[in-house]
C-alpha cells in the first residue's frame, strides 16, 4: 500500500456564480486540478465550439493565489486529443482577484465538423499552483558556456 506523504496547502477561492464548481483532482497522482465551466459565452446553457473558432468559458471562481506562486492554466488532453479543443494556456498572478475565464479554441478547421458542445459543469481546463521565484537581473558581458549551443542546437 502506497502512503501519500505530500503536504497540502490551502488555496482560497470565491464562488462568483451559482454554477461555479470547486476544482477537483481527477486522481491521487494528478499534477493539476480540473476547472469546470459555470457559463459558456456568458450564458447558463451550453454552446458549440466550432472548428476554427473560440469561445469564452467562465469558471465562476476567483482565486487568492499566494505570494510567490502563480496559477498556471493548462489545456485538458482529453478535449484536445478527442475533439481538437484546447484551452488557452494562461497565468493567474498572485495579485489578480478577478474571475478566472478560459478561452477554448477548436483547432480543427473542417467545414464538415459540427463542432463540440460545451456545457456548464464540463471540465474545460486544468490548473496547477506553481512556485515563481523573484529574480534579480544581472547584465554580463558573456554567459557561462555549455555543451549545448543556441536555438535548434539539438536538431529537429
Amino acid at each position: 500500500m502506497k502512503l501519500r506523504t505530500q503536504k497540502y496547502m490551502k488555496l482560497r477561492i470565491q464562488k462568483l456564480h451559482p454554477n461555479a464548481r470547486v476544482p477537483e483532482y481527477a486522481t491521487d497522482g494528478a499534477a493539476c486540478f480540473d476547472l469546470y465551466a459555470a457559463t459558456v459565452d456568458g450564458v447558463d446553457v451550453g454552446s458549440v465550439c466550432h472548428p476554427g473558432h473560440s469561445l469564452i468559458v467562465s469558471t465562476g471562481l476567483a482565486f487568492e493565489v499566494p505570494d510567490g506562486y502563480m496559477l498556471a492554466i493548462r489545456p485538458r488532453s482529453g478535449l484536445a486529443f478527442k475533439h481538437g479543443v484546447q484551452a488557452f494556456q494562461g497565468t493567474i498572478d498572485s495579485d489578480y482577484r478577478g474571475e478566472v475565464m478560459i478561452m477554448l479554441e477548436h483547432a480543427y478547421i473542417d467545414d464538415d465538423s459540427a463542432g463540440v458542445w460545451i456545457n456548464p459543469g464540463d471540465r474545460v481546463a486544468q490548473a496547477a499552483l506553481v512556485p515563481v521565484p523573484r529574480v534579480v537581473f544581472e547584465v554580463c558581458e558573456q554567459l557561462t558556456l555549455s555543451e549545448r549551443g543556441g536555438f535548434g542546437s539539438t536538431g529537429v
